[in-house]
């Protein structure tokens, strides 16, 4: 029997991601991977004790639909130590199945078909997706990727009578730029004067530079009233593949949030989630991160800093973009893959992370590596000419 039916796809443009398809490449080719981001360390022996404790004791069972209280709680007691806004663990905080759900669901909350929704890009590539399957319609604010500075007229002018919401993110994946005060500010203006809705990706806030202070939008108040503050604990604890994230949402928020979580999911993995909650009492933990990740960026920086890269120092993230518009007119794509079967050193082409075709002559490598490993990359890169 011949099947006759189709499938209209939802998303016709999307294909296999970049991340991906750089990291196959990689490995037929036995490439350095500096292209996916996750971390080539692993997580903390003590954390990988409490799992192991907390499946002995066992918590195998489903975790309450929006998380076990132990870790809601100590969610809601590390971020308001930490400047930002008082969250109630029972009825503002949701565990997630990592930050791409909490972002998912968030976005599925708010926006209905016909929304307009304004993303900052380059931009992470979950969010255009999210936007289109819940019918909505993303407005892009085109930024280059290594900017100075936001635009803000600029973002007044993408909005329109049909603008539901903004996405930001910070510290930003794929450039590595931490927002300031100011940038805030400027956001909790507009949003409150078009009564939009704000979905916040927060996953890097424990990895800044140089002095810096990561700022949340749950920190201003105006702002916090309407915002999803989604966060992970992947990036922070070296532990990209538990998944566990979770979003922060004022009560009224979370309610419809969660309306959609619990059908999505329902619940996350529970010996993790008790894990993490004890892990946290420690702030050293999470704190310590950036000096871990700063030196890791120097090394890499210095390393390849002969190559004669154009480089502004990444502000945050574990993520380093370069342009090499000194060294070659090739697309970015093109000099990626390239360099990964002929130098042995994988990234990603930050063409990817733009909505339309553009060529910036930028490639995002990731220093969430072995020491050994960043440097036996910039030798390979020296060794092929660059």
């Amino acid at each position: 029997m011949v099947l006759k039916a189709k499938i209209q796809s939802k998303l016709p443009r999307v294909g296999t991601t970049i991340f991906t398809r750089m990291s196959r490449l990689a490995e037929e080719h036995q490439a350095i991977n500096l292209a996916q981001g996750f971390p080539e360390f692993d997580c903390s022996p003590d954390l990988q004790k409490l799992v192991d404790q907390y499946i002995r004791q066992g918590k195998n069972q489903y975790a309450p639909m929006a998380g076990v209280m132990v870790l809601r709680e100590a969610i809601s007691q590390k971020v308001y130590a930490l400047g930002s806004r008082e969250y109630h663990p029972e009825t503002d905080v949701t565990v997630t199945s990592g930050a791409t759900e909490a972002l998912y669901v968030a976005i599925s909350t708010v926006v209905n078909r016909g929304d307009e929704v304004i993303v900052f890009e380059p931009a992470y590539d979950s969010y255009v997706p999210a936007i289109e399957l819940n019918g909505g319609v993303p407005v892009f604010v085109t930024l280059d990727p290594q900017y100075e500075s936001i635009d803000w007229e600029d973002v007044r002018s993408k909005i329109s009578p049909q603008t539901r919401a903004i996405i930001i993110n910070t510290p930003h994946n794929p450039t590595g730029k931490v927002w300031e005060l100011s940038d805030l500010q400027q956001l909790s203006q507009i949003a409150e004067e078009h009564d939009l809705w704000v979905i916040s990706d927060e996953v890097y806030e424990h990895i800044v530079f140089d002095g810096r202070s990561h700022i949340s939008a749950a920190s201003i108040p105006s702002l916090a009233e309407r915002t999803f503050l989604c966060g992970s604990f992947g990036k922070t604890f070296h532990t990209t593949g538990w998944k566990l994230g979770y979003c922060l949402a004022p009560a009224e928020l979370t309610v419809e949030f969660r309306k959609i979580h619990q059908f999505l999911v329902f619940s996350v993995v529970t010996p993790f989630q008790f894990a993490v909650a004890e892990y946290l009492a420690e702030p050293a933990h999470y704190l310590e991160l950036s000096t871990f990740y700063e030196r890791k960026r120097d090394l890499f920086l210095d390393a390849i800093k002969d190559i004669g890269f154009v480089m502004k120092p990444s502000e945050g993230s574990f993520f380093q973009n370069v342009s090499y518009e000194n060294l070659s007119d090739e697309k970015d794509q093109v000099l990626a893959e390239r360099l990964t079967v002929e130098a042995g050193v994988a990234s990603i082409p930050v063409s990817s992370f733009y909505n339309e075709i553009t060529d910036y002559k930028t490639l995002r490598f990731c220093f969430a590596k072995h020491d050994e490993t960043l440097l036996r990359a910039a030798e390979a890169l020296h060794r092929a000419g660059w």
